[in-house]
């Protein structure tokens, strides 16, 4: 996903151009340290006080140049409106956000309502058209057949939360000012595979495994069952 990010990022703005980004959802500060240390000025939204910890922990690792360039703010991602005045961000990010939100309406407008014009609003959702997907594959038949109509799941935490779906998105992004511009996705091929292990990187299989990753996510019609969708709007 950083790669489509960077792809995204660079096809719409001045290479050495030192962007405004928002994080929202910002977890434990992986692609927010990772902005920063590519030299753009970062604010992270985070509701978790676990998180929030892991997030300044990491950031307290970075050079003080990174650390000047970052921001962290306390506080629900609903809320920007309260932290923020409106267009005073040049990106806006919100991965594995809208599956905790009953109701992400009012959530991607305000996230919209963030950009200048121009903007850019990257979302990593739950693919709701490929909830069949992982149970399937496992040979867990009733839960395959119960996802078709669903967008309801149980995430790997054992959480009850919700997917997204394609063309839903399309037209709530179409209109809060931000339509679909790019869309990929995400795990196509990895999304059986267990937490936590790491292909050898010495062997190059890493590298080979995000090229074919790379390329399913961007291809008809293996993007289709992604297990995520990445979904960039461009505010107009």
């Amino acid at each position: 996903m950083a790669r489509q990010l960077d792809e995204q990022i660079a096809g719409r703005f001045p290479v050495g151009r030192r962007l405004r980004v928002l994080d929202v959802g910002m977890g434990q500060g992986t692609q927010a340290l990772r902005l920063a240390r590519a030299g753009h000025k970062v604010t992270g939204v985070e509701q978790d006080p676990t998180m929030v910890a892991a997030a300044r922990q990491a950031l307290a690792a970075e050079p003080e140049g990174v650390r000047e360039r970052v921001r962290l703010v306390e506080g629900d991602g609903r809320d920007t409106g309260v932290h923020f005045l409106p267009g005073s961000f040049d990106v806006v990010l919100c991965h594995g956000v809208l599956m905790y939100v009953e109701d992400p309406d009012a959530l991607l407008a305000g996230l919209a309502r963030m950009l200048a014009p121009g903007g850019l609003l990257s979302l990593l959702v739950r693919n709701a058209d490929a909830l069949a997907m992982r149970p399937g594959l496992a040979g867990d038949w009733v839960t395959a057949l119960g996802a078709f109509d669903s967008t309801m799941y149980a995430n790997r935490l054992g959480l009850d939360v919700r997917a997204d779906r394609l063309d839903t998105l399309t037209s709530t992004l179409a209109g809060i000012g931000a339509p679909l511009h790019a869309w990929y996705g995400v795990r196509v091929f990895t999304d059986q595979a267990a937490d936590g292990p790491v292909v050898p990187e010495q062997r190059g299989e890493l590298q080979t495994l995000l090229a074919a990753e790379e390329r399913a996510g961007r291809t008809e019609p293996y993007r289709r069952v992604a297990a995520l969708l990445h979904l960039c709007g461009v505010r107009g």
